[in-house]
């Protein structure tokens, strides 16, 4: 257990991505928030730990708390594992012009490039975490043929709704932000809007798929 600040702690079971370790600490997410302890403000589920952000007005030691409550949500056992809480369908165009990394990914695998949209698009995929900036969710699933390392030179700007993949992992840029990750398409659907009830089109947890569209549904989709 680490604080972090003076009102906030970390707690981590992992430092490399292990899902069964991801799924434990989904469960724990839920547990703790079930509790609803008044001191909690937030629960933070990361890739191999959580987070527990506390009230301003508190004043005991944090770490001590969140130790505390940890182990009395251990204790009294963790909610069981669900197979699926929600599906999320995203729409995708994996044509070139969206696609700016497929080209050299497909040197580097030695697939083509409707193979690797048959496989990105084949995947299930299950949200590790939501981090790095609002809405930016991390899922896991990525099919062991399309595991490459990040770019070596990050891009300053990528697009809103750029799908892309490194590791074992793939994103949807929730904005124009900056990224490393290699882009090998875009879904016209609006990742992140702040005021929407719920903002994120991702929660931790989710399982989503990814369906190949054509430009004609890009361009109609993006209207809406």
């Amino acid at each position: 257990m680490l604080p972090l600040g003076d009102l906030a702690a970390y707690v981590e079971f992992s430092r490399t991505l292990d899902l069964e370790v991801n799924a434990f600490v989904q469960r724990l997410t839920a547990a703790i928030y079930a509790r609803a302890a008044p001191e909690i403000r937030d629960v933070v589920p990361a890739l191999g730990g959580l987070a527990l952000h506390f009230d301003p007005a508190f004043e005991a030691n944090v770490v001590d708390a969140a130790t505390a409550l940890v182990e009395a949500c251990l204790n009294d056992g963790l909610p069981a594992a669900t197979d699926v809480l929600r599906t999320v369908e995203v729409p995708v165009c994996y044509e070139p012009e969206f696609a700016l990394d497929a080209v050299e990914l497909s040197t580097r695998t030695g697939l083509s490039l409707e193979k690797i949209a048959g496989l990105h698009a084949s995947g299930t995929y299950r949200v590790l975490m939501i981090g790095f900036a609002p809405g930016h969710a991390y899922m896991g699933g990525l099919d062991a043929k399309l595991a490459v390392p990040r770019r070596a030179t990050p891009r300053a700007v990528v697009a809103s709704g750029s799908v892309a993949i490194a590791n074992e992992q793939t994103v949807v840029y929730p904005y124009a932000i900056s990224g490393g990750w290699s882009v090998i398409g875009r879904t016209p659907l609006t990742v992140f809007d702040a005021g929407r009830q719920e903002p994120s089109l991702f929660s931790t947890g989710d399982r989503v798929k990814f369906r190949a569209i054509g430009h004609d549904e890009f361009a109609r989709l993006s209207k809406r």
